[in-house]
């Protein structure tokens, strides 16, 4: 797969999940850069931090919904404050082991994520991510 994205965001307080997406990524060839925070929180930290010399703009930011200390759904609660500069050319994607249907409609309402994904992310899901990116 052609890199189509510089860098991911990968929210999730899961350390076996972050490993085992962070190598997909990387197998996939989806992206040069994969930057992994543990919970919302730590994102938005991460994501206002735009002026700090080794900041890096998240393409894709890949977030968990059950997470402590600022759940998914927080972290959107937040993110929508953001400066519209810092948002621009960002795209969020749920992803989520949950089977609460409401999450999914959630997601879909939401004018900040651009799609649901089950977990795990495969390499599969990252080509149709890449083709829905080139089209």
């Amino acid at each position: 797969m052609e890199r189509g994205v510089n860098c991911v965001l990968l929210v999730d307080d899961d350390d076996a999940t972050n490993y085992i997406h962070t190598h997909v990524i990387i197998e996939a060839n989806f992206a040069k850069q994969i930057i992994v925070k543990k919970n919302g929180a730590e994102a938005l930290n991460f994501l206002k931090s735009k002026s700090a010399k080794d900041y890096i703009k998240p393409d894709i930011i890949f977030l968990d919904i059950n997470m402590p200390v600022m759940n998914g759904w927080e972290f959107l609660e937040e993110y929508k404050e953001l400066e519209d500069d810092l948002k621009s050319d960002m795209m969020v994607m749920m992803l989520s082991t949950s089977l609460n249907p409401a999450d999914k409609l959630n997601s879909e309402a939401s004018n900040y994520i651009e799609r649901f994904i089950n977990k795990p992310l495969t390499v599969e899901k990252l080509l149709d991510i890449n083709l829905a990116l080139i089209d």
